[in-house]
């Protein structure tokens, strides 16, 4: 059983994508960067180590599952969501949607997606998947971080999807129910940019937005105390250029998604300074693609004294006057369309 109408496509960010194939699969013709601009997805946060959480850590798009619930309230695509308690009724439900032909999105813990090689999953319980068919004892994926159509027990689906920790997924399913026959991207665009702004140099606490990037380049001069050896502190540095480029992202922290959006925007208004928007956002991607890969070389090289930490402080320190500059400017300009 295979629901042959799906199509399978890669994506630049699990979540994003996902939605966009379960769009498209519907009848709404929409792009990835489309629906990542649209949800507000762009945000950056620096969370300090907590009981909760053993090391520091930055966030560079929107709480799991906001970009859905902000593309419900802003067109009328319709959702249908689901939680389980109970394991075998979530299995149940999943069996009966798929079986009459309805394409299922799963929030699961992506250490356990065992076609992804084993270098490369962590236990993270923010992957999204689509089932799209089950035969025998396996069920038929696809996932925007594949090729093609995967296939994983119906065991080790169960474990992803009730895995426990921070943000479990409490066996959360989705599937669309109806969409539109058009969206006004003329009425949504203004509102989404100005939420995104808002994000970023808006009233926010002063982890959040641009203020954020500005602490995440303080605080990185005191990993080393937080760490229990040098090994320890080459991790979490390299892990830098993980979450910047490979989790999702589409390379330099979700810049480049979003500024792909701003240039189909500026297609949609004929607006000639979105596009200069655009340009402007890939620049400051490639900015933070050059901290990816200077914190990629320190840390596989064990050069973390603290002038190393300094200049890298030094470099998110200028992607955060740069992005400062950048909103206030896109202010002006989504002010005036």
């Amino acid at each position: 059983m295979i629901i042959e109408s799906f199509k399978h496509n890669m994506a630049a960010h699990c979540e994003s994508g996902t939605l966009t194939a379960l769009i498209k699969h519907k009848g709404l013709e929409i792009t990835e960067p489309m629906i990542f601009g649209l949800g507000s997805g762009l945000y950056f946060g620096y969370l300090s180590r907590t009981p909760n959480l053993s090391f520091p850590m930055f966030i560079l798009r929107t709480k799991p599952g906001k970009l859905r619930k902000k593309i419900a309230k802003r067109t009328d695509i319709k959702f249908k969501t689901q939680r389980f308690k109970d394991k075998d009724k979530a299995e149940q439900e999943l069996d009966r949607l798929i079986g009459i032909g309805i394409p299922v999105a799963c929030q699961v813990d992506f250490y356990y997606m065992d076609y992804i090689p084993q270098w490369e999953r962590v236990h993270a319980n923010i992957h999204f998947i689509t089932i799209v068919g089950k035969e025998g004892d396996e069920y038929l994926v696809s996932d925007s971080y594949y090729p093609k159509l995967a296939r994983i027990h119906k065991d080790k689906l169960r474990k992803a999807r009730f895995a426990g920790g921070y943000l479990a997924p409490k066996g959360f399913m989705y599937y669309i129910e109806s969409v539109p026959e058009s969206i006004d991207y003329k009425k949504l665009v203004p509102i989404a940019i100005k939420n995104t702004i808002n994000n970023m140099i808006g009233v926010q606490p002063s982890f959040i937005g641009v203020r954020g990037i500005r602490i995440f380049a303080k605080k990185l001069q005191g990993w080393p105390k937080l760490t229990r050896d040098i090994d320890h502190l080459s991790h979490e540095v390299m892990k830098i250029n993980i979450f910047l480029e490979d989790q999702g992202t589409g390379g330099g922290g979700f810049r480049y998604l979003y500024a792909t959006f701003l240039r189909q925007v500026s297609e949609i208004f004929n607006n000639n300074e979105l596009n200069d928007m655009s340009k402007k956002m890939m620049e400051i991607g490639d900015g933070w693609r050059n901290i990816s890969y200077f914190a990629a070389k320190i840390g596989k090289n064990r050069d973390l004294g603290p002038e190393k930490l300094q200049e890298l402080g030094k470099m998110i320190n200028e992607r955060a006057d740069a992005e400062e500059v950048f909103y206030n400017e896109l202010k002006t300009v989504v002010g005036n369309i």
